[in-house]
């Protein structure tokens, strides 16, 4: 993987503890760089973890050399609040086509209650 450095995953501290073939894992903080000012995860935060997770996952099954995957499209239900700890999204793949990726991602937290259940499009394209 290329560098984090200066990206949003070393912004939000996203870690990658799991990349497979068709699977992939990630975890987050939840705290000041996540939560919204109510005190409990934020909801874009829970998105951009979903959407890397998706992202990395994808980068694994294309040919790096002469392709490039990017998000098309994201949604999200957000299914319970959490204040504090570690949330983990499990990316897992739903279709792999030529132009197209469908990633289901589902967010727990420590004690594997649900968070997040969301489904992100990838968008494989020819490197120009």
């Amino acid at each position: 993987m290329t560098s984090l450095k200066n990206t949003l995953m070393e912004s939000l501290g996203i870690k990658i503890t799991l990349l497979e073939k068709g699977h992939v894992t990630a975890t987050m903080p939840v705290d000041e760089r996540t939560r919204q000012p109510f005190g409990l995860l934020h909801g874009g935060a829970s998105v951009a973890l979903a959407e890397t997770a998706a992202s990395v996952g994808a980068f694994e099954l294309i040919d790096q050399e002469t392709e490039a995957a990017v998000g098309l499209e994201i949604n999200a239900n957000h299914i319970r609040g959490v204040k504090e700890g570690i949330v983990t999204a499990n990316a897992t793949i739903l279709h792999q086509g030529k132009s197209t990726m469908v990633w289901d991602i589902k967010i727990t937290d420590e004690h594997s209650n649900l968070i997040c259940v969301s489904r992100c499009t990838m968008a494989v394209m020819k490197r120009k």
